[in-house]
């Protein structure tokens, strides 16, 4: 069908159709009908990050501000593809920052999470990539973020162990160099509210 174009979203979806015969299933068996059209979807929500833009996100909401104390949000969840499987991976963030003359609308770190997240990703530079955001748009004198994630690539193949979780970090600032910044910005992550 020589001159025929066909938009990209259908080129997508005749490739997972390739994808369910080469798995050997039938794509037009009624329960697989619309799957194509679902992964298609799916993937674009799992990948919205390359299409947002960290600097739109915090636009006008950075603040000039005198506090000088450790500032964290935590038990963010997050949710990202591993990009050597595009298996999922998930688990909690937190992010810590002392301010240095700048803070940040508590509603743009999470924002911020996700942006990073929703992309193909490996725990090490998502956890880097956030820090070196905050470093770059707040200059804090420290930024933690701490990643503890499940990794279904280890869960589900390979090594299948259900259990094992990966914890990361990324320190800058204070919060590297001073071991008594490290230690409260550490205690505080792992503190449980009360109540």
């Amino acid at each position: 069908m020589k001159g025929i174009r066909i938009s990209a979203d259908e080129a997508f979806q005749e490739r997972i159709r390739w994808l369910l015969r080469e798995l050997g299933e039938d794509p037009d068996r009624e329960g697989l009908l619309k799957t194509p059209e679902r992964v298609e979807k799916m993937y674009k929500e799992l990948t919205s990050g390359y299409r947002l833009d960290p600097n739109r996100v915090t636009n006008k909401a950075i603040f000039k501000s005198g506090y000088n104390e450790i500032i964290l949000v935590k038990d963010m969840d997050f949710y990202s593809l591993c990009e050597h499987h595009l298996l999922p991976f998930f688990g909690t963030c937190h992010i810590a920052y002392i301010p240095g003359g700048k803070i940040i609308g508590l509603s743009k770190i999470p924002r911020l999470v996700e942006v990073f997240s929703r992309r193909l990703q490996v725990q090490e530079r998502l956890t880097v990539q956030i820090a070196e955001y905050l470093e770059e748009v707040l200059e804090p004198k420290g930024v933690a973020v701490v990643m503890d994630g499940f990794h279904l690539c280890v869960a589900m193949r390979g090594a299948k162990k259900s259990r094992a979780r990966m914890v990361t970090s990324s320190l800058t600032g204070v919060f590297k160099e001073d071991s008594r910044s490290r230690a409260e910005v550490l205690s505080l992550i792992h503190s449980r509210a009360r109540g």
